[in-house]
């Protein structure tokens, strides 16, 4: 068994970006750098995840959750407001 290669930060993402930008597959350009293909693809998956909360894309299930009940907690106010303001013009209208 080959011994670990300890790959410096600038290294990593130096070869993360020539992955991300080459028209070249991960395979191809693990290869040409001399490393375990295998390896630079976890570093772009890794890369790929990391960047995926700064786009907003995805939420947790814990988000989507909340996020349902924020939306149906807001529909009942939109229904008690509209009650309510048809409440205030009925009884402004009816002198008692």
């Amino acid at each position: 068994m080959a011994p670990l290669r300890k790959y410096s930060p600038e290294f990593r993402e130096e070869a993360v970006r020539l992955a991300l930008s080459s028209s070249k597959t991960v395979t191809e350009v693990g290869r040409e750098l001399g490393m375990n293909p295998e390896t630079l693809r976890g570093w772009v998956k890794k890369h790929q995840k990391q960047q995926e909360p700064a786009a907003g894309a995805g939420l947790t299930v814990s988000e989507r959750v909340r996020l349902k009940e924020l939306e149906r907690r807001n529909h009942e106010l939109e229904m008690e407001h509209s009650f309510l303001k048809k409440a205030a013009a009925y009884f402004a209208r009816d002198p008692r």
